[in-house]
């Protein structure tokens, strides 16, 4: 499913009328009473409900639910955060529309107006009209007392298309901005829920499709929402004839004497997501714990120098590289200087497809080149202020930007971790995830997304198909944790234990199974 700007959504509405005749009064009525039947979902018919209305064509899509809502027996409140003579011309009719079938419409000025605003609080719902994909500017005057109003009710609230005062394209507030508890956005997802002050103000959130057409809606765009179909497509199927040998062998470089737990994690996960062989190159110590949790696999001790790896060990490390299919550089390593001299000489001649996570990322950032073979960089936002020379704030601001730059610069796959998480490259489209859960807030959870990605580029996919495959992977999982287990204090290793069901459960999702 495609994510658009706010350019694309004004530029549908015109496609939508021009070439298919399909007017903006049509979808302003379809858009009312898809986000009607969402009234209804929250609130029992006698329930109380105020509809806040702008100017524009969003607050034309309210007017359509104060007239659904009060016709179906709700008790109803139109407030208008405008004077009459203000109204566009759609909703200028829908206006009327609701004012015929017998809502009272209360306008800023209006004594009424300023009185129920005030006692927003006694209501049992609000519906946010009051601004769409289209606001820029900073909010001030009735729409500005509105969103106050609104968020200092402590009334639920229910925002049609967007939070008003949230910029689309980038998420931030104009100024301020509703905070909703749901949001029913418009035909397609939109830049805003996954970024800024948009992905906390947006609360839960649904698509509601209003009757564009399919090729209007199919159209690409410059990034995406993952979907499990999408992902069951990707995830390589085991032919029934296949041997350990066909499946993958994954070399894992990671832990050291201080964190030797992020080695078990990430072998955890190469086992767990499919690997068919996989080797922890690491110091004896880190080798003795993980023989210790996983006998399956297969180790590659390397001299050691003061707990982590000395430097002496790249020459043997390349000399192996044959044995493998891919690798995974980074989790637990250390930030120690002979770490870093090690990966530099060891990714000056690297040839696998590779995953460059944490401590490898922190080398990198501090001017250690990366190799020249197929690469997918996993940064969290931290370290992606590291890489990028910036601050967390301004790496947050823009995330889909923010990937583009790294993607530029390294020339390479990047996937930025974190609430939504998003995969960009090149000559890609970014993907944007929408599955895991505050759950997975926790230590290790990185450990074992490299894992299940090193798996799945040691089974020949590109980086890119890889990397977005396994986040909306790893993401499921731990929405399988958080139901089965409880929503917070789940570990890493029970989401690596979860992998094997969650893919399953991608796989089911096609018409076929191997």
């Amino acid at each position: 499913m495609w994510i658009v700007s706010s350019q694309r959504c004004g530029e549908m509405d015109q496609k939508a009328s021009e070439d298919y005749g399909i007017s903006v009064r049509s979808l302003m009525e379809t858009a009312g009473q898809r986000v009607f039947e969402e009234v209804k979902r929250t609130i029992s018919a006698e329930g109380t409900l105020t509809v806040l209305c702008g100017k524009g064509n969003n607050g034309g899509d309210g007017f359509v639910v104060a007239r659904l809502a009060h016709q179906a027996g709700y008790s109803v409140d139109c407030l208008v955060a405008c004077k009459e003579s203000d109204l566009g011309r759609e909703p200028r009719f829908q206006a009327g529309q609701t004012k015929e079938a017998g809502v009272p419409l209360s306008f800023a000025g209006d004594p009424l107006y300023d009185s129920k605003l005030i006692n927003l609080s006694s209501r049992d719902l609000l519906v946010d009209a009051l601004l769409g994909t289209g606001a820029a500017g900073e909010v001030r005057g009735p729409i500005q007392v509105a969103i106050q109003s609104i968020n200092r009710s402590g009334t639920p609230v229910l925002s049609i298309d967007i939070p008003s005062g949230v910029h689309c394209d980038t998420g931030e507030e104009l100024g301020e901005s509703v905070w909703a508890t749901k949001t029913v956005t418009l035909a397609l997802p939109k830049p805003f829920l996954f970024q800024g002050t948009g992905q906390e103000h947006s609360g839960q959130w649904d698509i509601a499709h209003i009757g564009f057409p399919s090729e209007l809606l199919e159209e690409p765009s410059e990034a995406q929402l993952l979907d499990m179909e999408w992902v069951a497509n990707v995830i390589p199927q085991r032919l029934r004839a296949s041997h350990k040998g066909d499946n993958g062998h994954v070399l894992i470089i990671a832990g050291s004497a201080e964190m030797p737990g992020a080695a078990v994690m990430s072998a955890k996960a190469a086992l767990r997501s499919g690997a068919g062989l996989f080797t922890v190159a690491a110091i004896p110590q880190v080798c003795e714990i993980v023989a210790h949790h996983l006998p399956e696999c297969i180790f590659l001790p390397l001299p050691e120098a003061m707990g982590g790896i000395d430097v002496e060990a790249s020459e043997y490390l390349l000399e192996q590289q044959d044995r493998f299919d891919s690798a995974l550089f980074g989790p637990g390593l250390s930030q120690r200087p002979e770490v870093q001299t090690f990966l530099g000489r060891v990714w000056q001649d690297w040839e696998l497809p590779s995953v460059i996570d944490a401590d490898a990322l922190n080398a990198v950032a501090k001017g250690i080149a990366l190799p020249r073979s197929e690469c997918v960089l996993t940064p969290h936002p931290g370290e992606m202020s590291r890489l990028l020379k910036a601050s967390i704030a301004e790496v947050q601001s823009d995330r889909f930007s923010t990937v583009s730059q790294a993607t530029e610069q390294f020339g390479k796959c990047v996937l930025l971790k974190g609430l939504y998480s998003m995969v960009g490259d090149r000559s890609q489209p970014i993907s944007v995830n929408r599955t895991g859960n505050p759950g997975m807030a926790t230590g290790g959870m990185g450990d074992i997304l490299g894992g299940v990605i090193a798996t799945l580029l040691g089974q020949t996919l590109p980086s890119y198909h890889a990397a977005a495959a396994a986040m909306y992977w790893h993401g499921l999982a731990g929405d399988i944790c958080a139901k089965e287990i409880g929503t917070i204090g789940y570990s890493a290793m029970d989401v690596a234990n979860a992998l094997p069901h969650a893919r399953a459960k991608i796989v089911a999702s096609c018409e076929y199974e191997a």
